[in-house]
């Protein structure tokens, strides 16, 4: 039975309508299909560091170094030359451990009949206001001769080149010296509103109070080229610490050494007696410890002049740094710009994969068990008390910080059960050095649990 013509032409109809409907549909529609995330590995690590939104307008370094491979994870600008800051103190590091021996010799003396002679080594330790240290102060309180000092033969000069001139007041920038007394810093302190403490109290007279004025630059300010100091009441809180360093010379050094000693102490000018014997103080350890953790500039400068004594009588820190270049360090992937031991000069230039190779040599020199509990630990006193926090430390280094420069290098332990080696530099951003530091702590956090 055939259908009537107009019903066939309504079926029709009906379905090429169904059929677009169902085509518009499956156009229209979206496409749930999930898509992979990318797997994390080296390649997203230099994404991350690459497209962050904080590291941009910067020059960034990153190099990651597998030990266990004997290659480079991640290199981004690992050849390139950056300002270390204090990443410099683990070179300074290392020249110690191939320079000096298991203690810090404290000081050179001579005996001449009644009279003992005696001159500096370099060891900054001696009455050091955080380092606890007695061994030569005993020995020279304690000793029946009459005391003479000497000041022995140094060529560096109280700043490096390029130290900043205007920095002279801040705690952080004392002048290096042949034979430091105090840490080079005078200590002042107050709690709860009573009188504050000089320390030592040889500085109070030259202490004046001004009631009136505003300082910028602190509670007590030091006069460029004198040790007159001026204190700014209005400039304090009810408790304050606060050090500034002093001027440093032969006579200050003797002034400073009776009034400790409590005994009279006299300047010999005359060259150093060529029969000396050594009196040894504290453990190397004890004293490396201390400028890795929390980056103590003096150490870190006095320790290079300390291996300077090996090799000559003239104390040098930059004949230290000279030798070690060119005796231990000669097979850096890039020669490094080597000019003090503590990192404060802008002049040092180092570039990523040479501080990987740095680390590697440490390695060498100590078994992980000695050589870690020296370095900056992530969530531990020190500085990186406030990042990388841990049950388990996964982090130990050591940061470098300087104007528009912000640092990182060390070991980090990935929770794959990885101990990978890092240098993450960054030098001439505009944003503040927080801002950086939390990036740099998310993308190497993130190296910890992922890699």
């Amino acid at each position: 039975m055939m259908l009537p013509k107009p019903f066939l032409f309504c079926l029709r109809q009906y379905v090429l309508s169904f059929l677009c409907s169902c085509l518009l549909l499956a156009c229209s529609t979206p496409k749930h299909t999930p898509v992979a995330s990318a797997p994390y590995g080296p390649a997203e690590i230099k994404r991350q560091v690459l497209e962050s939104e904080v590291l941009k307008q910067r020059f960034v370094g990153f190099a990651l170094y597998d030990p266990e491979l004997g290659q480079m994870v991640v290199e981004h600008n690992a050849d390139k030359f950056f300002v270390p800051a204090s990443n410099t103190k683990l070179f300074t590091f290392y020249a110690c451990l191939k320079m000096l021996g298991d203690s810090i010799p404290a000081l050179k003396y001579a005996v001449r009949g009644d009279s003992l002679l005696f001159w500096g080594t370099g060891d900054p330790t001696f009455t050091h206001m955080d380092v606890k240290n007695t061994i030569a102060y005993d020995f020279l309180k304690n000793r029946p001769e009459k005391l003479f000092y000497i000041e022995a033969p140094f060529a560096s000069t109280p700043f490096a080149v390029n130290w900043g001139w205007d920095d002279y007041n801040y705690y952080y920038q004392p002048e290096r010296s042949v034979f430091p007394i105090h840490g080079n810093i005078i200590k002042f302190a107050r709690k709860e509103a009573n009188p504050y403490t000089t320390a030592p109290a040889w500085f109070e007279p030259l202490v004046k109070a001004d009631t009136v004025g505003v300082s910028r630059s602190g509670a007590f300010v030091r006069e460029l080229r004198t040790n007159d100091l001026t204190f700014y009441p209005k400039a304090t809180k009810d408790d304050f610490s606060v050090e500034v360093p002093f001027i440093t010379s032969p006579e200050m050094t003797v002034q400073l050494l009776a009034d400790t000693l409590k005994r009279p102490v006299e300047w010999l000018k005359r060259p150093v007696p060529q029969d000396a014997q050594t009196l040894y103080g504290l453990p190397a350890d004890t004293v490396y410890r201390r400028m890795l953790k929390v980056s103590d500039n003096l150490l870190a400068e006095q320790l290079m002049a300390l291996c300077s004594g090996t090799i000559s009588d003239t104390l040098s820190v930059e004949r230290g740094i000279a030798y070690a270049l060119e005796t231990f360090l000669a097979d850096l992937p890039d020669k490094p710009v080597w000019v003090d031991g503590s990192g404060l000069s802008t002049m040092n230039l180092f570039t990523p994969r040479s501080i990987i190779a740095l680390l590697q040599k440490l390695r060498q020199e100590r078994p992980d068990d000695r050589l870690l509990p020296l370095l900056a630990t992530g969530g531990q006193l020190g500085t990186f008390r406030n990042i990388y926090k841990a049950d388990v430390p996964y982090v130990f280094g050591k940061s470098g910080t300087l104007s528009h420069v912000h640092n990182q290098s060390g070991y980090i332990f990935t929770k794959s059960g990885k101990m990978l080696l890092f240098s993450f530099m960054n030098n001439n951003y505009a944003v503040s050095t927080s801002e950086i530091r939390e990036e740099m702590v998310r993308i190497m956090t993130e190296v910890h649990e992922r890699y």
